[in-house]
Formats: structure tokens, C-alpha cells, sequence
């Protein structure tokens, strides 16, 4: 930027400055006579507002020992309530303990039952593919000796006692 420009920016800034300050200046005694003006005006007001301000103090001065009870009174019902509240979150404790407990117990049961179950669900397996399995060998047995019946006294082919004992192994 040259210096002629800066120097008639500069000029220019100074000159705004000059006159924000002398706004301000007629601001600040407008802003005197109002106040002088309305000081002027609610004189009159607070001097009528005496008598309303002493019957006031006199209410209260009458009044004072019941607005003591009453606020002894509402130190109290806070401290009732307080009370109160005390106790319903040790009943909420309580019970949110108690029904862990009982959870943890009926837990505890269904696994207890679900073991069983497969016990019994074991036990019924054995139970009947133990017969089932006799049943399957003595059938197998029968086959055998139905086919060696029928067969004859004919020898087995190797190829066929290979097989046989392929299928044994």
C-alpha cells in the first residue's frame, strides 16, 4: 500500500474517532437530564410510597412469629421427607437384592433340571438301544445261519471269506 493511501487512511479512522467521541459526549447529557428529569418525578412516588412501606413492616412485624412456625415447620416436613426417601431406596435395595437372589436361585434349579433331563435322556438312550442292539445281533446271528442253512454244505468262495472278514475287521 503507498503512503499517501495509508496516510489518508489513517486521516480517515482519526476523523470517525473524533466523532464517535463527541456522539457519546451528547449521549452521556441526554443521559443526565433524563435521570434529572425522572429523579424529579419518582420523588413524589417513594414519598407516597412511605405509608405503604410502614404498614408493610407493621405485617410483618405482627406476622413474624407465624411465618416462624412456619418455616419450622417446613424444616420438618423436609426432614420427614427426607426420612421417607431414605427408607424407600433401602426397600428398592432390598428387594432389588432379594429378587438376584431368587434369580440366581431359579437358575441354578433349571440347570439343575436340565442335567437331569439328559441324564434321564441318557439313560432312556442305553436303555432302549441295548435291546434294539441285542434285537440287530441276534437278527445278524439268525441271517448267518439262514444263509449258511441255505448255502448248503458248500464252502464259502475266498473271494467271498475275504469280504467277510474285510467287513469283520
Amino acid at each position: 500500500m503507498p503512503d499517501d493511501v495509508f496516510r489518508w487512511v489513517i486521516a480517515a479512522a482519526v476523523v470517525i474517532a473524533c466523532l464517535a467521541f463527541v456522539v457519546q459526549s451528547i449521549v452521556i447529557v441526554l443521559l443526565y437530564r433524563v435521570a434529572r428529569n425522572t429523579q424529579t418525578k419518582v420523588m413524589p412516588l417513594v414519598d407516597r410510597a412511605e405509608p405503604i412501606l410502614a404498614t408493610t413492616r407493621q405485617i410483618l412485624e405482627e406476622n413474624k412469629p407465624r411465618i416462624a412456625e412456619v418455616s419450622v415447620e417446613a424444616v420438618e416436613i423436609a426432614r420427614v421427607a427426607r426420612a421417607q426417601a431414605d427408607r424407600i431406596s433401602e426397600l428398592l435395595a432390598e428387594s432389588a437384592d432379594r429378587a438376584k437372589a431368587r434369580l440366581a436361585q431359579i437358575d441354578r434349579t433349571v440347570d439343575e433340571t436340565v442335567e437331569q433331563v439328559e441324564q434321564v435322556g441318557g439313560a432312556v438312550k442305553t436303555a432302549v438301544l441295548k435291546p434294539v442292539k441285542e434285537v440287530n445281533g441276534l437278527m445278524a446271528g439268525m441271517k448267518a445261519a439262514i444263509s449258511t442253512f441255505a448255502s448248503g454244505s458248500r464252502r464259502p468262495s475266498v473271494d467271498h471269506v475275504t469280504q467277510d472278514e474285510e467287513m469283520f475287521i
